[in-house]
């Protein structure tokens, strides 16, 4: 027998083997799970590793962008030791209580003024004037009225992430599909049910658009509030950090503040899945 047909034997036999069915099925099934997520996440991983690389080969400079071990060293270091807990601690309690503040007061007045012809009529124009008006440029107005402290780094942030959330509701109702209010009226429904079970409803998918950009904004305005006037929060850290040239650790504080925000986003889509299931 020939060296060619005991290589065509032998690939015969791997082809009858009991095993073979078994890999192949294993191996479609890893490729179904990692192809999708390669789909999604292959550039930022193919990012971190280009990153990771250029900074040890030095591609670039490496004290002006640390490597990325350094940069999670930096963060475990500063968590581990308490360094900055109480920062992520003040930072969460100042955008949390602005953001709960506009949500409190956005969807209720976006609601009625989504309703209310006249109201949205007259409050618009206002509502478009301060709109284009930077929260960062009234900062020192807010600081000239309520001071240097807490009060006004929270207001700067109930500021600007108000008209996400009150835009977002008001536009969410006036989308409501007229057919569906007058078939409700057509059954019998009166002012209250069919705002309950028919214009409610309707607008959560555009109040939770409006409740995601005012999270990003909240952290966005939370930075620039903490690096005015403060001595504690994760904004005040990636500026102490900068001035003592502390590069990694101000790197660290950046991304802490990233995944901050990807958490309170995933947290947001999560709650509006449950409450819109029927979508």
């Amino acid at each position: 027998m020939s060296y060619e047909d005991i290589h065509q034997a032998r690939a015969y036999a791997l082809d009858l083997s009991p095993d073979r069915p078994r890999v192949s099925h294993w191996l479609s099934q890893a490729t179904a799970v990692i192809a999708p997520f390669l789909s999604r996440y292959g550039l930022v991983i193919a990012f971190l590793v280009l990153w990771q690389a250029s900074s040890t080969f030095g591609w670039v400079n490496a004290s002006v962008f640390p490597p990325l071990d350094q940069i999670i060293g930096a963060l475990w270091k500063a968590i581990a030791s308490g360094a900055l807990v109480d920062d992520i601690a003040i930072s969460l309690q100042r955008s949390g209580i602005a953001f709960a503040a506009a949500v409190g007061l956005g969807i209720p007045l976006g609601l009625f003024m989504g309703q209310v012809k006249a109201v949205e009529r007259a409050l618009d124009p206002l509502l478009q004037f301060f709109r284009q008006t930077s929260a960062l440029a009234l900062y020192p107005v807010f600081i000239l009225l309520l001071g240097l402290g807490e009060t006004s780094k929270v207001f700067v942030i109930f500021w600007a992430t108000l008209f996400p959330i009150l835009l977002s509701t008001i536009g969410g109702v006036k989308e409501v599909d007229r057919k569906l209010i007058e078939m409700a009226r057509t059954y019998g429904a009166g002012s209250l049910q069919i705002f309950r079970r028919v214009v409610l409803p309707a607008s959560v998918p555009a109040i939770f658009v409006g409740l995601r950009l005012s999270a990003t904004t909240a952290l966005l305005l939370l930075i620039a509030a903490e690096m005015i006037g403060a001595n504690k929060g994760i904004g005040f850290q990636v500026m102490n950090a900068q001035y003592n040239f502390q590069i990694p650790l101000m790197f660290a504080a950046i991304l802490l503040l990233a995944l901050l925000g990807l958490a309170a986003n995933a947290a947001l889509v999560l709650l509006q899945r449950r409450l819109c299931r029927w979508a």
